[in-house]
């Protein structure tokens, strides 16, 4: 029966008029569930079934609006159209009809509809009941083998949602565990992605390697539980001590790679504490370079602010580290107190990056290479680099202080 329809769901919200589609079409999944918890985002993320037509509807709405017009898939007739603030999926019905595409969906809150031109609500599985007592419970068990990425959406759902997964689900959930590895790993490293980034997701993606979902990427994560669910926190804890630390957790780890350090620092964790081995196991779900070499590093260093007190590291240690690190080690900081070592400990490394004056965490050149090559009548050779290494070292240790004694150190060093 008719309803009135939650402002969320509201064509007044869309970006494009709702005339623009052809009934029979109905509003679907998240945004459905989201409006009904009261839920907001700053993205919208629309997702409509259509009987037919779906994907020249989706043409359509693109021509009209001068939004961006993607093909998702020709063969099961869905089509995207992108605005600036976000994503409208058009789709066509599985199954022929509106409650034949419900019943094919992941968990029964993701199989609510909303018709948009009457307000009412189509929830033959009644998710409605679900929302109410927060649980994700399944649709079918062959729903989740049909797509095993769902097994991986319950933790990630629940994570987001603070819902808890329905019994069955559970179980179900645990036995089909060996089926991830036949999905692509490039879908199980975005699931992966939105736990790291999610302050909830840690207990989730602990009670994930308990069910055995994670075993096939990272064996032994188990085993450092201790550290993983106490990051946040000493992050928390750390920002309040340092608000200018703080500011680095949420930084990408590049403009083109949107991975949070902190969810680097976490995804460290749980690979193998030996770095080859670590390096094996990102390198099998596809993480770029740049990730990977950052998780290596903070599983480096970290033993090595372990072993002894941090105000026993030489200068020399002290700037390998930084050197190694750049904008990683906030991260490293926050895993170092996460295993056991004292803030007072830390924090001579943490004063030291907060300086951007202080030439062992930040420095600068006295000299360059072609000034060397100029001064000493060099060719260009990796010595140049070797020369180079050894007056920032000098620098380091307070032994140089000016380029003239930068030329003076290594005419010394070319003459012997």
């Amino acid at each position: 029966m008719p309803i009135n329809l939650p402002c969320s769901l509201s064509p007044d919200t869309w970006p494009f008029d709702l005339k623009l589609l052809t009934p029979p079409a109905y509003l679907v999944g998240g945004a459905v569930r989201d409006a009904l918890l009261g839920r907001r985002s700053h993205y919208f993320d629309l997702d409509f079934v259509m009987l037919t037509r779906a994907v020249k509807t989706a043409r359509k709405i693109a021509d009209r609006t001068n939004g961006g017009f993607v093909l998702l898939d020709a063969e099961r007739q869905i089509a995207r159209v992108v605005f600036a603030g976000g994503t409208v999926d058009l789709a066509q019905a599985e199954g022929g009809s509106l409650e034949g595409d419900l019943l094919r969906r992941d968990f029964r809150i993701n199989a609510i509809a909303c018709n948009p031109f009457t307000g009412e609500i189509i929830d033959p599985l009644d998710g409605q009941t679900d929302l109410r007592l927060g649980l994700l419970r399944m649709v079918s068990r062959s729903n989740l083998e049909d797509d095993p990425l769902r097994l991986l959406r319950a933790y990630r759902q629940a994570a987001q949602l603070g819902f808890a997964i329905e019994a069955e689900t559970q179980s179900a959930i645990r036995e089909l565990a060996p089926l991830l590895s036949r999905v692509a790993v490039e879908r199980v490293r975005t699931e992966l992605g939105y736990l790291l980034i999610n302050p909830e997701g840690v207990p989730w993606i602990c009670r994930g390697c308990e069910d055995g979902l994670f075993s096939i990427w990272f064996e032994s994560a188990i085993d450092r539980f201790d550290i993983l669910t106490k990051i946040d926190l000493c992050a928390d804890k750390l920002a309040a001590i340092y608000p200018e630390l703080g500011k680095e957790f949420g930084r990408q780890i590049r403009d083109t790679i949107k991975t949070p350090l902190l969810a680097v620092a976490k995804l460290a964790v749980l690979a193998d504490s030996d770095p080859t081995i670590a390096e094996t196991e990102l390198l099998r779900l596809k993480y770029s370079n740049v990730e990977i070499k950052s998780a290596i590093g903070l599983l480096k260093y970290l033993p090595q602010l372990q072993a002894k007190p941090i105000a026993e590291m030489s200068l020399r240690e002290q700037y390998f580290l930084f050197r190694d690190l750049g904008i990683i080690f906030p991260v490293l900081a926050v895993l170092a107190v996460a295993a056991g070592v004292a803030v007072d400990e830390i924090s001579i490394l943490i004063n030291r990056y907060l300086d951007k004056d202080d030439i062992i965490a930040h420095p600068t050149q006295l000299v360059s290479g072609n000034d060397l090559m100029e001064y000493l009548n060099l060719p260009r050779s990796p010595r140049i680099g070797q020369l180079l290494m050894k007056i920032q070292l000098a620098r380091v240790e307070g032994r140089i202080a000016t380029r003239e004694d930068a030329l003076k150190l290594v005419a010394e060093l070319v003459n012997q």
